[in-house]
């Protein structure tokens, strides 16, 4: 009888050991599919190359978008292809020239209208005269529309022409557009960064209650006019300013860092820093008059770097590895092409822009372009004064004999004279008519 229960003790113990055994070879492993990363794509608004701490102003200060650059694929050499807010907006969102989009001034007028004595249409804003803009923007292939693919929630903040945010893809946003509740380039949006961020915040919030990955338009309406800054950045910039016109655009320069600062800490505070891409740009740039409010006309609305060179950086903790990159050319149409490839995704066709992270591509690439506009604008035959190329080293500014009768050609050493001072077409006829070839081509295509 003893030796009958040790052997049934012994068996139960053994098929004991058997099921444990295949217990642990049972169960299949789950696959975890990773979520796409939040986009934030943070956008300057009149504020020059040169005016950042980490671009080596020796006075404004900038020490969030400083340690953003620290954390980037920093490209110092970045460009927009128009120095003025609506165009260089539309080109942002959608990839695409100015001349493709269609949206190549800040106000439309019919034909009928007459010129001012600086070849600007002089006409008040009106809806009517946007509305065909708008509806061909509307076809238009946008980063929210794409992103949809990826099931993506896109919000809009801050400045944007282009009437609702829907007409860009967006499924929210600050922007109303109606002329008739003051609708114009941002209205309500234009309130984000100078009277808080809750808005923005609630959008995140959103996002991350619903498990989805969002698409971030922050747009401030900073550090453009009306320079207001607190008085505390204001009383800090006095001293050191040639005049309080320049003081107050410095201390707006370091009030959007500061809104800048917040907005990451938040997504800091959300724990998701790790999942989200940062990407950094201006739209157009900007040079304080010392004894007035306007600004230098070397600057907004030129051809000249001081109106369309921005740094371009982009962040993305544990998948970019931070770098300062000064020679390779980068344009805000490269944007959205280098956001799909990180992604993933396929970019369309027609985008004029590359996924500038890939190396081999940015050195293929032996140019980027731009075109300049009239402010108040009817059609591209009508309203365009320049065209550039812009190469290493070399730039070219062709102007539009149309419209520019008195204008001369001009062509710079961009990297041994970065405020082009010293005018090379008469020494380079060459280089010229090969750059002025590039232009043709590239407007043709």
């Amino acid at each position: 009888m003893r030796h009958l229960i040790l052997f049934t003790m012994s068996t139960i113990v053994l098929l004991g050991v058997v099921s444990c055994k295949e217990k642990t070879v049972l169960p299949q492993k789950e696959e975890t599919q990773e979520r796409p990363p939040n986009i934030v794509f943070i956008l300057s608004d009149d504020q020059a190359w040169t005016d950042y701490g980490f671009m080596g102003h020796d006075i404004i200060e900038t020490p969030r978008l400083d340690q953003l650059a620290a954390e980037s694929v920093t490209f110092e050499r970045g460009y927009v292809p128009t120095s003025l807010c609506a165009p260089s907006l539309a080109s942002i969102i959608t990839g695409v020239y100015p001349r493709d989009h269609g949206v190549i001034g800040n106000d439309r007028v019919l034909p009928g209208n007459t010129r001012d004595k600086a070849g600007n249409w002089r006409s008040t804003w009106r809806k009517e005269n946007y509305d065909t803009i708008i509806q061909q923007f509307k076809s238009l292939s946008t980063l929210p529309k794409l992103l949809k693919e990826k099931d993506y929630l896109s919000f809009q903040t801050g400045k944007w022409w282009i009437g609702n945010y829907e007409n860009g893809g967006f499924d929210g946003g600050m922007t109303h557009g109606d002329p008739n509740r003051g609708g114009r380039h941002g209205d309500y949006g234009l309130e984000i960064g100078r009277n808080g961020m809750d808005t923005l915040y609630s959008y995140i919030d959103l996002a991350l209650e619903k498990k989805k990955p969002f698409f971030m338009w922050y747009a401030p309406f900073l550090p453009h006019t009306p320079h207001n800054p607190p008085d505390s950045l204001l009383q800090k910039y006095l001293p050191k300013a040639p005049s309080e016109y320049v003081a107050k655009y410095w201390a707006m320069c370091e009030w959007f860092d500061q809104t800048c600062g917040e907005l990451m800490d938040y997504i800091d505070a959300k724990g998701e820093t790790a999942n989200t891409l940062f990407v950094y740009v201006c739209d157009n740039g900007w040079v304080q008059n010392v004894d007035n409010g306007q600004y230098n006309e070397i600057s907004k609305r030129s051809p000249y770097d001081y109106g369309l060179r921005t740094p371009i950086m982009y962040r993305w903790k544990g998948k970019l590895q931070p770098r300062r990159d000064s020679l390779t050319l980068t344009s805000s149409l490269d944007m959205v092409p280098t956001v799909l490839a990180l992604l993933g995704m396929e970019a369309p066709e027609h985008l004029d822009g590359i996924n500038v992270l890939d190396k081999d591509k940015a050195k293929e690439r032996d140019a980027i372009f731009g075109e300049i506009y009239a402010h108040d604008f009817n059609t591209v035959e009508e309203g365009l004064f320049y065209r550039m190329a812009i190469t290493h080293p070399y730039k070219l500014i062709l102007p539009n004999n149309e419209n520019k009768p008195q204008e001369d050609i001009e062509l710079f050493n961009i990297y041994q004279d970065p405020t082009e001072q010293r005018n090379l077409a008469a020494e380079h006829p060459e280089i010229v008519e090969e750059l002025r070839q590039k232009i043709e081509l590239n407007w043709k295509k």
